[in-house]
């Protein structure tokens, strides 16, 4: 017998704590069971969370991902960027709407599919690409996406829908992320490693380095390594960090903003898949440096496919005591991370609006100040940063602050990361020294 929504409502509910600040989590989970979050579902988490029904039902309506109709058992969600358009995007989107007998926007008359136009979700690189449900399909052309289609056609539309990693990668092949987990034929195309992201690292021993200082201590060896975050705005990482500790506050959060929207930008995907340790080690030096117990993994929707491989890497890291409490038997060093879902939302990759989102609001920008170093997740003060800044950290930590100084310019320190795609023959991710001219 099918869930009704108050049934579903609370279930989901309870596995979450009744926690309204995991709304998006429960709305993600919510709608996975009943197929969408109609007025009715509205009302329940309403209900079931003691929240108006006003901020449910305005948090739905915000973010691409949730729906208030009924969707097809298989979404699928073409690409529409610049890059993709140049590569012959339009075409496949004849071919699916050809093939499904449908318009954009649009689902079958059997329920099976609904077709969509989405923005960028990371995959400029080998586009056009698409996501089918949470599974991306990359370099997809108008042949291929007609037989995917009839493949899930074919294999039957109620089952299918709950493997389509399992379909997909069959029919399209595996990509080269060598995990398990990872359920996608993307490819990773690191084209150039550096002296900093890519190079060869040893284990934990940032983090081990970063335990044998103060908090202090370790903040300065990040101001004196000039280090700049690597998100856009070029904030000094250490005065950023400062500033966050120096607030009086009971509790401190640390978010890494993995919500890399921007069009033509998967850089961030490719460490994500490449070097995840790297990224949390870099996560628990900072809790560590700030006085956080909690650090956030904001992670765009378009990632999904990333999601219980991130989890495994966490898990193990747990496991290991990199994570918990007492890490590396440092007594009074609690810190752990959780993996936030964003939901279809460019505006999240704005530092204030992706604090809303973490809080299970819209993701509304906030005006400053108060800046969040002062009062961010929670009203507690808060650091922000990017997955490329926080794997610098670790880098810093281990090698020291005067190797890193020394790599790069001497206003602009470091290497950078570069997203290519578009008019190329060599797609992909390079990471080069900063003050390197074109």
């Amino acid at each position: 017998m099918a869930k009704t929504a108050p049934k579903a409502v609370a279930t989901v509910s309870a596995r979450f704590g009744h926690d309204r600040k995991r709304l998006l989590d429960i709305l993600h989970a919510v709608q996975s069971e009943l197929g969408q979050i109609d007025a009715a579902t509205v009302d329940a988490l309403a209900a079931e969370l003691a929240m108006p029904r006003v901020d449910v039902a305005g948090v739905v309506s915000f973010y691409s991902f949730f729906t208030d109709k009924p969707r097809g058992r298989v979404v699928i969600r073409l690409c529409n960027d610049v890059p993709d358009r140049m590569l012959g995007a339009d075409r496949v989107g004849e071919g699916l709407e050809e093939e499904l007998g449908i318009r954009f926007g649009e689902t079958t008359a059997d329920g099976l599919f609904s077709l969509e136009h989405t923005s960028c979700i990371g995959m400029s690189d080998q586009a056009p690409a698409a996501l089918f449900n949470d599974v991306v399909i990359p370099n997809l052309g108008p042949g291929a996406a007609r037989r995917l289609v009839r493949k899930i056609r074919q294999e039957g539309g109620e089952t299918v829908a709950l493997d389509l990693g399992r379909l997909l990668v069959s029919e399209y092949g595996d990509g080269e992320n060598a995990h398990d987990l990872v359920r996608s034929p993307v490819k990773n195309n690191l084209r150039r490693s550096g002296e900093v992201i890519f190079a060869e690292r040893a284990g934990d021993a940032g983090l081990e380095k970063a335990l044998a200082m103060s908090p202090a201590e370790v903040i300065r060896q990040v101001k004196t390594a000039r280090l700049r975050g690597r998100g856009g705005a070029g904030f000094p990482t250490g005065l950023k960090w400062e500033f966050t500790r120096a607030a009086t506050a009971d509790e401190r959060y640390l978010i890494c903003n993995a919500d890399e929207g921007e069009p033509g930008t998967f850089k961030d995907r490719v460490i994500l898949t490449e070097r995840p340790d790297l990224l949390f080690e870099g996560m628990t030096i900072a809790g560590y440096a700030i006085g956080a117990r909690e650090g956030i993994l904001y992670l765009r929707g378009e990632y999904a496919y990333l999601r219980d491989y991130l989890e495994d890497v966490l898990a193990r890291r747990r496991a290991a005591a990199r994570l918990g409490a007492g890490i590396c038997g440092k007594a009074g060093f609690d810190f752990d991370i959780r993996i936030q879902m964003g939901a279809g939302a460019y505006i999240c990759g704005e530092e204030s609006a992706l604090i809303s989102s973490c809080e299970g609001l819209r993701g509304d920008p906030k005006n400053r100040p108060p800046f969040p170093a002062q009062r961010g997740y929670l009203g507690k003060p808060t650091s922000v940063n990017n997955v490329e800044t926080l794997c610098c950290v670790q880098r810093i930590l281990e090698r020291g602050a005067g190797w890193f100084a020394a790599i790069g310019s001497s206003k602009s320190t470091g290497t950078k990361l570069l997203s290519i795609s578009g008019d190329c023959m060599r797609r992909g991710v390079y990471e080069v020294t900063l003050g390197t001219r074109l």
